[in-house]
Formats: structure tokens, C-alpha cells, sequence
């Protein structure tokens, strides 16, 4: 199969080819795409040097799957233009992913609504990625009625520059600046730009898209998200209430049986999910501090853990293809 990767220079690009290696994607050509200065240059995959192109090039090379993560502003330009010649887009960006004529997916959740005439499908935002594979399985037994989450983000999902101003900071070097503050040793509770309602665009993003993907309009959800300096994932914080009672045992067992989620629930032994010992490159959720939240019925309390390059970006966008193809 002719496999594009637009962005592949970036962080998320370069953890779209180890996954595709990883997973044995079936890459009979790999086509890397960046801006015109990477011409030139080449990236290493499956033990071979591939020459980066220009997204005009990789069109006329007529790939048949194209992995997105360039920006929204290079989606909106290219992938209408990929899904002509009848390749499959998957695009990490946030261009796509409220437009109601496409798809917003994660395999685990709602893969069944994909289908054959699919061109461009969005990937949705990193930490609602982790947040849905939480709710899934329980929202079939119980029907979530309200959930609120604040996030703990890691500075990789802004990215090299956010990880080289921490690493900076961290060395006392004065350096470019991904955020208006310092990151080391601080807070940052502003995640994207501010809203006309006071909250941030990442914030929204949460909102809506956990609706879109869930199919459930009725869900109300409230989010704050934080940046944290942190590498190796993010962490949620979530209480989640439900329009039935629940069991804490079945709902432990709902938890660990759901595809690509592993509870880690240990208290008297102090096991939790943490980004950097847990969640840093792996595929999988990590979900723990399971419990009842004793100010609300019907409440849980839980704390969520996932690689946002990996299972947040570039593990999801290759689990899409390998559904669509698999079908």
C-alpha cells in the first residue's frame, strides 16, 4: 500500500512511522511529505531512507491512505484534494472534526460508523481521545448524564518547541518561547485561545467532540485544561455522574475487559496511573483512583492516563486505517 505521511518531520509525524512500523502497517511505498525547505532531506523507515516531497508531489504519486498532522490550515487545503484521486484521509488536525459531513472516530468507540465512501476522517483531539475510551464501556451500563474533567497536560502536545523551552528552562538556558510563561515549575491554565464564553478552544474541544463521537447530544460535559510540565502523557481527573447506580466491582471489570483500557486500581499497594511510569509510549489507557464520589449520587471519581502522541494521535489515526482496511 502507498502510505503518505503529511507532517512527517514533526512529533506526531515521526510517531505515526514507528507506529506504522511497529504495527506492520502494510507500506509497500512510504511517501513523507514536509514544506519545500525539508526537499532534500530524507527520513528512515523500515530500515530504508525515504525522500521527503511536497504535498503537490505526494498527489501526483497517488497514495492510497495519506496520515495528516500538518496543522489544520494545510488539511483544509490538501486533503479535499488527496480524497480526489481516492485516498483515504485521516487527519489529526482539528479541521475536520466538527464538519457534520465527516466522520469523528476512535476504532474502540464508534468504528462502526465508518463505511466505504469515507474520504476524510478526523482524528479527534488528544485528550478527548482518552477521556471517550474511559466513558465507553460504562456509558453502556449506566448512561453518563454529566461528566466534568480537568486535564494534566504534557508539553509534548504542544510541541518540539514547548519540550525544548521546558529542557531550557530546566538547564538555564534562555531560549525560543512556546508559551507566553515559564512551563518549568509552573502551571499554565490556558490550553489554546480563550473563547467568547470564557473557555479555551481546547476546552471546547472536549465538549463537543466527546458528543459527536458518543452520539450523545444530552451529555453535558465542563473541562478545564492545564498545561503541565510533564513529558510522557496526559492525566484527567474525572467525575462522571450517571442516570443509574453502579457497582464499583463491575465497573473495575467493564473497565479492564473494554479494548485498549488496563485498570490500575491498587491503593493499599499505592498503584495509580502515572503519565511518565505508565502511559509513556505505550498504546493503552490507564485508568485508576476508581471511586464513589460521596457528595452526588450516581457519581464516579477516576483518574485517566494516556501517551498523547501515541493512543492521543498517532496510534488512533493507524488503528482508523487498519479498521478501514481490515473491512
Amino acid at each position: 500500500m502507498k502510505v503518505a505521511v503529511v507532517g512527517a518531520t514533526g512529533l506526531v509525524g515521526t510517531k505515526m512511522l514507528q507506529v506504522l512500523q511497529e504495527r506492520k502497517f502494510p507500506v509497500s511505498q512510504l511517501i513523507p511529505v514536509a514544506t519545500e525547505k525539508s526537499l532534500g532531506k530524507t527520513v528512515n523507515f523500515n530500515g530504508k531512507p525515504w525522500a521527503i516531497v511536497t504535498p503537490e508531489m505526494a498527489v501526483e504519486m497517488k497514495p492510497e491512505l495519506a496520515l495528516f498532522s500538518a496543522g489544520g490550515n494545510t488539511s483544509l487545503q490538501w486533503a479535499p484534494l488527496f480524497a480526489e484521486i481516492g485516498c483515504v484521509v485521516i487527519d489529526n488536525s482539528s479541521a475536520w472534526r466538527m464538519d457534520p459531513t465527516k466522520k469523528l472516530i476512535v476504532p474502540e468507540v464508534n468504528g462502526k460508523v465508518l463505511t466505504a465512501e469515507d474520504r476524510i476522517i478526523a482524528n479527534p483531539n488528544c485528550s478527548t481521545i482518552q477521556m471517550v475510551m474511559f466513558l465507553k464501556p460504562l456509558h453502556d451500563l449506566y448512561a453518563v448524564d454529566r461528566v466534568i474533567v480537568s486535564t494534566y497536560q504534557s508539553v509534548t502536545g504542544t510541541g518540539k518547541m514547548a519540550v525544548d523551552q521546558l529542557m531550557n528552562e530546566r538547564a538555564g538556558i534562555e531560549g525560543e518561547m512556546a508559551y507566553r510563561y515559564p512551563i518549568d515549575l509552573n502551571l499554565i491554565p490556558q490550553i489554546d485561545i480563550f473563547m467568547e464564553n470564557g473557555y479555551t478552544k481546547e476546552e471546547m474541544k472536549m465538549i463537543v467532540e466527546t458528543k459527536k463521537i458518543m452520539q450523545e447530544d444530552e451529555i453535558k460535559v465542563s473541562a478545564t485544561a492545564v498545561r503541565v510540565p510533564v513529558m510522557g502523557g496526559h492525566s484527567e481527573s474525572i467525575n462522571v455522574s450517571f442516570k443509574k447506580d453502579f457497582n464499583l466491582e463491575e465497573v473495575r471489570q467493564a473497565l479492564s475487559q473494554f479494548p485498549g483500557v488496563k485498570v490500575v486500581d491498587d491503593i493499599v499497594n499505592a498503584q495509580y496511573p502515572m503519565p511518565n511510569i505508565h502511559a509513556h509510549d505505550s498504546d493503552d489507557v490507564f485508568v485508576g483512583r476508581l471511586r464513589r464520589d460521596e457528595t452526588m449520587p450516581n457519581t464516579l471519581n477516576a483518574w485517566v492516563v494516556a501517551d498523547n502522541l501515541r493512543k492521543g494521535a498517532a496510534t488512533n489515526a493507524v488503528q482508523i486505517a487498519e479498521y478501514i482496511f481490515n473491512r
